[in-house]
């Protein structure tokens, strides 16, 4: 076995180990079920990909997103690391191709969403791959407690009866303890060793503003932090408009969401990350697998709803250990609107049955057929059409997604595809009696190997420079191709995605299971309470507020969040603010705390403290002068 420290330097340049790293590297290689915490950047794919490179064998990698599985890949072919990801849209015969490379061990990752896992050709292959590891990417996605809980990830279980003894590593950035201990349960881990590692980051600072105007105070912190930046806005609308107002100020920015072509993101994203854009305004549809380091801000001009989504996008700042910032924009109206969200989330069992009801019209899809088959969605068109409710459709599409009856692809891209269905020789006559369509014959027949027996992706911008043509002139020819029974052509899709998990069936045969639903709901309200909490805090250090939300209850002070600064500033311990917050709450009445009375019993210095817990108090909204100069004071 290769020793891994020398993997370390051999694939990554690194010296050494990020903490926690190489114990959870040895648990793994000690054959260990294993499961890894460690906050965003911290380096969890290492922690696989060292102990697999270290052992013989493949390691299959089950990952939830296409564009987190591409980024793998390419980043361990540039380290010359023979690595390939299965995903929703290949070719029936790429997919072969690929699994047979598994199984002649010309692979040393296999990348598949969890949907392959027990698929008929995914099954006939794998009892030949030599499999040695399993790892388990964004594990919280496994539980039903969790926040981003996909039914698809409950199959990993049954890959381990397939592959028996092989140990499976779960990583993940952001579990509470609940969804840690779940995560262990779903994936049937024995013996399990696991760790956490601080969420403590030391060189980031978290802020909270409450504002009134939240574009002058993105202007204020760009103009007061230099450096690359990320906005993270709610709405694909607030996007543009918030990139529109920063160009005005003369700040490069571009926006960023899952409505824009394929070519489009790809474009903005390299713009952003080779420094061509300072800022990208962005919905959370960026982001995922993206490895930038120098981020010096992410601002959140909306508030997340959960603290697993906040941390795992502001965590994206700093990944390089020189000073950033993460900073949260909220409006009051917002805590509000965020406490009564779960009304919105949770739609009623009877307008989720509506919404599939007007989906199986709108597909025109049979009862008991579309299973697996992948059909264009137009979600705008479609609440158009049946006259929805905005927000009851997309939760209620979320609600079936979750219930495990359809899977939706808000963002994909499908390449197009042709596989020649005529014979040679009806060829042949064909092309004499259409003369201007045998150039495209001949260039498809000469570019693209083995496209007159299988299922090959073309490339229609490709054929576009090949023939000299326009792209419409190109796709206009291979539809009369396809029209006239001489090719099979798909079309290139760049457009929301739906399919059903297995036959569709009736509205009657839905079951939506009461108890999950309640549970989801009262977990989502836990998530949204914890969240206003954060944005709220103003006695406890915002690292701290973070590391106990996920379990970690023995982290240290950061010392540059907001709170630490303005207690530091004002010569005042966190210990000192609670002690005195809590004794104002001890010797407060209904009527009020007498103001005068109280500092009159103190010390000179106890006198400053006091003042300076009350003013901070006052500042924050969480206590009031009456006009009798009584303090009011909100319970903590």
């Amino acid at each position: 076995m290769q020793d891994i420290h020398s993997i370390l330097h051999q694939y990554w340049g690194y010296s050494s180990f990020r903490p926690l790293q190489k114990e959870i590297i040895e648990s793994v290689l000690s054959g260990k079920d294993t499961l890894a915490l460690l906050p965003t950047g911290g380096g969890k794919s290492i922690c696989y990909q060292v102990p697999a490179l270290a052992k013989d064998g493949m390691c299959i990698v089950v990952s939830p997103l296409i564009a987190l599985m591409k980024d793998q890949v390419e980043g361990l072919h540039q380290k010359k690391i023979e690595a390939a990801a299965i995903y929703t849209g290949m070719p029936f015969q790429q997919v072969k191709d690929i699994l047979q490379l598994a199984v002649n061990e010309k692979l040393k990752f296999l990348y598949v969403s969890p949907e392959r896992l027990t698929t008929n050709l995914f099954l006939e292959y794998l009892p030949g791959m030599n499999v040695q590891l399993i790892a388990v990417d964004e594990a919280h996605c496994i539980s039903q407690w969790g926040y981003d809980f996909r039914p698809a990830y409950l199959k990993i279980a049954e890959l381990r009866n397939e592959v028996p003894n092989i140990p499976v590593i779960a990583v993940t950035a952001s579990a509470t303890p609940v969804v840690q201990d779940d995560i262990c349960r779903q994936l049937h881990f024995q013996n399990q060793h696991i760790y956490k590692g601080s969420f403590l980051r030391p060189n980031l600072s978290f802020s909270v503003f409450k504002v009134e105007s939240r574009i002058n105070k993105i202007l204020q912190v760009l103009n007061n932090v230099h450096g690359t930046a990320i906005v993270y806005c709610k709405s694909r609308r607030m996007t543009q408009e918030v990139a529109q107002l920063l160009q005005l100020q003369k700040i490069s920015a571009d926006f960023y969401h899952a409505g824009l072509s394929n070519d489009e993101r790809s474009k903005k994203q390299e713009a952003w990350l080779q420094n061509k854009i300072r800022v990208i305004v962005c919905t959370n549809a960026f982001g995922m697998g993206i490895d930038k380091p120098d981020v010096r801000v992410v601002i959140h001009h909306d508030i997340p709803d959960c603290l697993e989504n906040y941390y795992q996008e502001a965590g994206r700042a700093g990944r390089d250990g020189k000073k950033a910032y993460a900073v949260l924009l909220y409006e009051e109206k917002d805590l509000r609107e965020l406490e009564a969200l779960s009304m919105i989330r949770f739609p009623s069992i009877e307008e989720v049955k509506h919404v599939y009801q007007s989906l199986v019209n709108y597909l025109q899809v049979a009862e008991g057929s579309g299973e697996m088959q992948w059909m264009d969605f137009d979600i705008t068109d479609f609440i158009k059409k049946f006259q929805l409710n905005v927000h009851t459709a997309m939760y209620a599409l979320k609600t079936l997604e979750q219930e495990g009856w359809i899977s939706y692809a808000e963002q994909i891209f499908l390449p197009a595809r042709l596989v020649f269905t005529s014979s040679k020789e009806n060829l042949f006559s064909f092309e004499q009696q259409h003369p201007h369509l045998e150039p495209m014959i001949k260039t498809l027949l000469r570019n693209y190997g083995g496209i007159f027996d299988m299922e090959s992706i073309i490339s229609e911008k490709q054929l576009v420079v090949l023939t000299q043509q326009s792209l419409d002139d190109v796709k206009q020819q291979l539809i009369q191709l396809h029209q006239k029974g001489i090719v099979h052509y798909m079309p290139q899709k760049d457009q929301p995605q739906l399919q059903f998990i297995q036959g569709r069936p009736s509205v009657e045969q839905l079951f939506i299971h009461p108890q999950n639903r309640l549970n989801r709901k009262a977990e989502f309200e836990k998530r949204t309470r914890a969240m206003i909490a954060f944005a709220s805090e103003v006695s406890e250090c915002r690292s701290k507020t973070i590391g106990r939300y996920f379990g970690d209850t023995e982290s240290d002070e950061c010392g540059i969040c907001d709170v630490c600064l303005w207690k530091k500033g004002n010569q005042i311990s966190a210990h000192e603010f609670d002690r005195i917050h809590n004794l104002l709450i001890h010797q407060s009445v209904n009527g009020g705390l007498d103001m005068k009375q109280l500092l009159s019993k103190a010390g000179s210095k106890e006198r400053d403290r006091i003042q300076l817990v009350i003013n901070q108090l006052v500042a924050e909204e969480k206590a009031v002068l009456n006009k009798d100069g009584k303090l009011i004071l909100q319970k903590k």
